[in-house]
């Protein structure tokens, strides 16, 4: 007959925090290798039909009318680091959206992690760990593919990369956070129409703010896709220790975002899984 020393010798250790968070990125790496293939394929195959059609295609028209209008640089070149920034803004919304109803809701996947000793924080914050994996992949695949059009003017541009990061971060915890509050996906087609829309134009990355009339280039510092944006294309061109404090400001300011939507997030999965 067993004792009781024994029985609880043979149990399992609990998991200290960073080891649980650690199962829950491993459960969705394992979760990727069906999907890699493709979803690799795609994030080569997006950014070279982006850059040839708006960098090469109309940036063709834009350089021939206005050669000047971006500062000396070609209007790839420009929109490049830009379309960097918000493909992690869309990434990171697209990671903390569906993945986080199938966690909760469809299949309860995070429920059965609660189930075991892992807590409610490491199922947020590997889930957060897994998201800003997926943001480095998929930032440094676009940086390649950037460097291959040409549109890379500074070895600084591998900043861009961890910026990219940054920004796809400041969208998914605040994005995950209130898909954890929902029972069904349907006010995502809303919010993606009247929020990450009009962010994904009027936060410079087509066109400089300085285009905006007067009044609304304050509301542009209000976007975390602007000060991604202005970080990712000040490392790609080269400039941005041209004005440290305005760099610092931004960094600052998406740190603080992501920091702010980590915490919202690991509260609600807590909330979600503890009913």
């Amino acid at each position: 007959m067993s004792t009781p020393t024994r029985d609880l010798e043979s149990r399992p250790a609990v998991p200290s925090g960073f080891q649980a968070a650690a199962r829950v990125f491993e459960h969705r790496a394992y979760q990727y290798r069906r999907a890699f293939r493709g979803s690799l394929f795609g994030s080569f195959v997006n950014p070279a039909l982006f850059l040839t059609a708006m960098g090469l295609g109309l940036g063709g028209y834009v350089n021939a009318s206005s050669p000047d209008a971006f500062g000396g640089v070609t209007y790839l070149q420009f929109l490049a680091p830009g379309l960097l920034a918000g493909s992690a803004m869309q990434q990171g919304i697209f990671e903390a959206t569906f993945p986080v109803m199938y966690g909760l809701v469809w299949r309860r996947i995070f429920h059965a992690m609660y189930a075991t000793p892992i807590g409610p924080r490491a199922v947020a914050l590997g889930t957060l760990a897994w998201i800003a994996f997926r943001l480095a992949l998929v930032a440094a695949i676009f940086t390649l593919v950037a460097w291959g059009f040409g549109a890379v003017a500074s070895p600084l541009a591998i900043l861009g990369i961890p910026a990219a990061i940054l920004t796809g971060l400041a969208f998914a915890g605040p994005m995950g956070a209130y898909m954890a509050t929902q029972r069904t996906p349907d006010k995502f087609s809303a919010i993606f129409r009247w929020v990450i829309t009009p962010l994904f134009l009027f936060s410079g990355t087509f066109f400089p703010i300085e285009s905006l009339p007067g009044a609304l280039q304050p509301i542009a510092w209000l976007s975390p896709l602007f000060h991604g944006v202005e970080l990712t294309r000040g490392a790609t061109l080269g400039t941005l220790l041209d004005d440290p404090l305005r760099a610092l400001a931004h960094l600052a300011i998406l740190v603080g975002l992501v920091a702010a939507g980590g915490f919202l997030f690991v509260r609600n999965i807590r909330a979600k899984l503890a009913a």
